[in-house]
């Protein structure tokens, strides 16, 4: 669905500034619109996986932007890795399961996409089912990272995010979006 013409701000279509460029990002004008721009063009992935023992899998790590600990879902860049940029998301999706939580899954299902931050950010988002997963290291993420795994029992979820909001954690809004998905799946088309 298009939206009408009145509804498009009048300087949607004018000419892009790069007002910073970074290595994974961009700080880019448009008329009166500052934005962020992902330097990959694969975007991002967040997956969805539950353990055999129907267990949901956090991770948690300090992200310097908010200067906290967060609760995610495992996520990561598409393409982020040298000689990988053509890289899919399903395929982001096994490499970034494994190194940060320490299961290989036997397959991945495309579940939807939309953007991380529709006013900020041209950064698109990936929703990936894992299936089938085993445990075949110790997670942790690569050198540049310190995650703890956590693995919640699916149906005490939610609480248990609530719970860690409560503590302090910074919490991932998108994590109740995953939750739902685990629950009802691919919306039918």
């Amino acid at each position: 669905m298009n939206a009408p013409a009145q509804r498009i701000p009048h300087d949607a279509t004018a000419p892009v500034e790069t007002l910073h460029e970074g290595r994974w990002l961009s700080l880019r004008k448009r008329g009166r619109w500052e934005y962020a721009e992902r330097n990959n063009p694969g975007g991002a992935v967040i997956i969805l996986a539950v353990t055999p023992e129907d267990k949901v899998l956090f991770v948690e790590q300090y992200r310097v932007s908010i200067l906290r600990n967060t609760i995610e879902m495992p996520a990561g860049l598409v393409g982020d890795e040298a000689g990988h940029h053509d890289e899919s998301a399903l395929l982001a999706a096994q490499r970034e399961l494994e190194e940060e939580t320490g299961y290989r899954c036997q397959r991945v299902e495309f579940v939807h996409e939309g953007p991380s931050s529709s006013g900020m950010s041209t950064e698109m988002i990936a929703f990936v089912r894992a299936w089938d997963l085993e445990k075949v290291g110790p997670g942790g993420g690569d050198e540049s990272e310190n995650i703890v795994v956590h693995e919640v029992p699916r149906r005490e979820a939610g609480a248990w995010l609530f719970a860690r909001a409560a503590e302090g954690y910074s919490v991932d809004p998108k994590l109740f979006a995953g939750l739902w998905f685990i629950e009802h799946g691919r919306i039918s088309a």
